[in-house]
């Protein structure tokens, strides 16, 4: 894989915001400005607004010559729980429809400071219950998310078993955050490495999500605080460049250790959801790749 490629990417990243901690709009609107850069596939899409359990979403549908697949991806879009939307998210949910054939709804989750947890998660699983009770069978059904979003992924999934509902057929989590208590090695031993956070920026908008909520809360840490058993196969990619790290890689094991099959592919010299530069990083196209291969895979036909 291309060095200049990475380099490429991580000065991107890099590039200077504003001094200090940053107002809530001062957040949305640098995250939406860094995602307007992304290479989106509009040829190989098409997209709609949607509702979906009582909340926005987005539809997003391949179009063109590629082979439709059977089944529908929830995607969760990543931010902290705080930022992102639908929108920001669609270089990586559009990268998925397209790669796939699969029809995929981005949901637009209530986010904090205005709707804390567990606003977030009951939007996610209003919004599955809202595809199984129009019909939708579960074994039809992946989740998917980055960051934040990936969380979501797990958490709606242990949700979705809590509430004596069918699980789906799988999870896929972009570097997903999955453990507000801030515990994990790599919260320290990438500081400076990872050109997209910070312990402190991490703090920032972490207290905004849990508003005096128990970081210990299993839908807030399932990394390490969560029973994992009974969930379905998951896939979580992660970069090594990332504090995040450690959320991916204690989920795993614990998963693991619960009897869940699981695929941690860990990419090297790479941030936090790097799959959203495809198109300019080669190793964004090959995750991407390896995500659409376990979503057919595990697709009733």
């Amino acid at each position: 894989m291309s060095r200049e490629q990475r380099i490429q990417v991580d000065t991107i990243l890099r590039q200077p915001g504003p001094e200090g901690p940053q107002s809530v709009e001062q957040i949305r609107a640098g995250f939406r400005q860094l995602m307007d850069q992304m290479i989106v596939p509009h040829d190989r899409i098409r997209t709609a607004p949607a509702t979906l359990g009582g909340r926005p979403a987005l539809r997003v549908e391949p179009v063109g010559d590629s082979e439709r697949g059977t089944g529908t991806i929830l995607y969760f879009h990543g931010g902290a729980w705080v930022f992102g939307s639908p929108e920001t998210a669609l270089s990586l949910t559009g990268n998925l429809v397209a790669r796939t054939g699969l029809g995929a709804y981005s949901v637009d989750y209530r986010l904090a400071p205005e709707h804390p947890f567990p606003a977030a998660i009951e939007d996610t699983l209003s919004a599955y219950r809202a595809l199984l009770e129009g019909g939708t069978d579960p074994s039809s059904i992946v989740f998917a998310g980055d960051s934040a979003g990936g969380g979501l992924a797990v958490t709606t999934a242990l949700a979705a078993r809590d509430a004596g509902l069918p699980l789906p057929a799988a999870l896929l989590a972009f570097s997903p955050g999955t453990d507000a208590t801030r515990t994990g090695e790599s919260i320290d031993t990438k500081e400076g490495i990872d050109p997209v956070f910070t312990r402190a920026g991490l703090e920032h908008t972490g207290a905004m999500y849990l508003a005096g909520a128990d970081p210990r809360h299993p839908l807030l840490s399932p990394a390490v605080h969560a029973d994992l058993a009974g969930l379905p196969p998951m896939l979580i990619q992660v970069g090594a460049n990332e504090l995040l790290l450690d959320d991916s890689t204690r989920l795993a094991a614990r998963a693991t250790a619960a009897g869940v099959a699981v695929i941690l592919d860990v990419t090297a010299d790479v941030p936090h959801v790097f799959q959203c530069f495809a198109g300019v990083l080669d190793e964004a196209d090959d995750a991407l790749d390896r995500a659409a291969l376990f979503l057919r895979q595990h697709l009733r036909r």
